[in-house]
């Protein structure tokens, strides 16, 4: 075996993570693709200090073998959220690599949780897949514990729902010139959920509408006396074209005012977009939900013809406030 070195991140290092994903992706089934470009604008973003929140791991030729991050979701609402992400190639798996790139993780997340929110608790997260058996084995060893389900849900684009108009609401484009007021309407529909945070001007743009991904043709929102009362944030990623050979609209953020909802505004908005999709050329849909979210998410969507394709757990390590 190859002595192993570990140094820091950079975003050079982002093709050979890339390609380290494709080669995992055969035995980690996530249903993932992320290419080099993706992981550029991540860790790039001004949200990351990639020297200081990332760890590669390489053979003594400089072939990358491991990478991992530890980023953090800036706000509190529960808790201060720190996601951990990272894989061991295939090759190199059972050498230790990938419970030294958690410990990695952990303590580099203390240090954040101190330096950011000390007097409030932290959560450090990690995405498990159920292919993922020895991730799941090591996080809970290090103490993460089962924090929420979720599934994958997905529909193809025809057959589709027929628009159902709202009294008082119109369903229109998305305009890049109200793009803060969806966020302080995403702010506010989402005060509730699980895990959810107050994202701020920077948070917003490095997390959705910022993306490469990102999709405001395919986007709507619902107006109601001129005001934003619910969104739709469609993203279309290439990497996932190129894997499977399908268009795919990824519906990321979906929210509706919690005094307009009830009425059939998520309805119209997720129909509008499924409508305009087609019309761009996409085939297929799919969004994320919480198995256990409040607001009958799940009801809704299977309403409107998603089906759950795939699942995946959220695991957390809770870090108490420090005194």
């Amino acid at each position: 075996m190859s002595a192993l070195t570990t140094r820091p991140l950079t975003l050079d290092d982002a093709p050979a993570a890339a390609e380290l994903l494709a080669a995992a992706e055969p035995v980690d089934d996530t249903g993932e693709h992320e290419d080099a470009a993706d992981l550029a604008e991540w860790w790039g973003g001004e949200l990351v200090d990639l020297e200081r929140d990332g760890r590669a791991v390489c053979t003594d030729d400089g072939r990358l073998v491991g990478w991992a991050t530890s980023i953090v979701s800036p706000g509190v609402r529960d808790a201060l959220r720190v996601w951990v992400e990272g894989r061991v190639h295939p090759e190199h798996r059972g050498q230790g690599i990938g419970g030294r790139l958690l410990d990695w993780q952990v303590d580099r997340g203390a240090q954040q949780h101190a330096a950011l929110e000390p007097a409030a608790p932290a959560r450090l997260v990690a995405h498990v897949h159920p292919a993922m058996g020895a991730l799941e084995t090591l996080v809970r060893r290090r103490g993460f514990a089962p924090e929420r389900y979720y599934a994958v849900m997905r529909r193809g684009l025809d057959d589709l729902p027929e628009p159902r108009p709202v009294a008082g609401v119109d369903v229109v484009p998305f305009a890049a010139d109200r793009d803060d007021e969806v966020r302080r309407a995403h702010n506010a529909s989402f005060t509730e959920h699980h895990g959810s945070v107050e994202r701020d001007e920077v948070a917003w743009r490095s997390w959705f509408t910022g993306q490469r991904a990102f999709r405001p043709d395919l986007s709507v929102l619902a107006l109601s006396g001129g005001a934003v009362v619910g969104y739709v944030l469609a993203y279309e990623y290439d990497a996932d074209t190129q894997a499977t050979g399908v268009r795919e609209v990824r519906l990321g953020q979906i929210g509706v005012l919690p005094a307009a909802r009830g009425g059939g505004v998520a309805t119209a908005a997720i129909a509008a977009t499924l409508r305009t999709a087609a019309a761009a050329g996409c085939t297929r849909a799919s969004l994320d939900v919480d198995t256990e979210n409040t607001t009958g998410a799940f009801g809704l969507y299977e309403r409107l013809g998603f089906r759950t394709d795939r699942t995946w757990t959220s695991w957390a390590l809770a870090l108490p406030p420090l005194p």
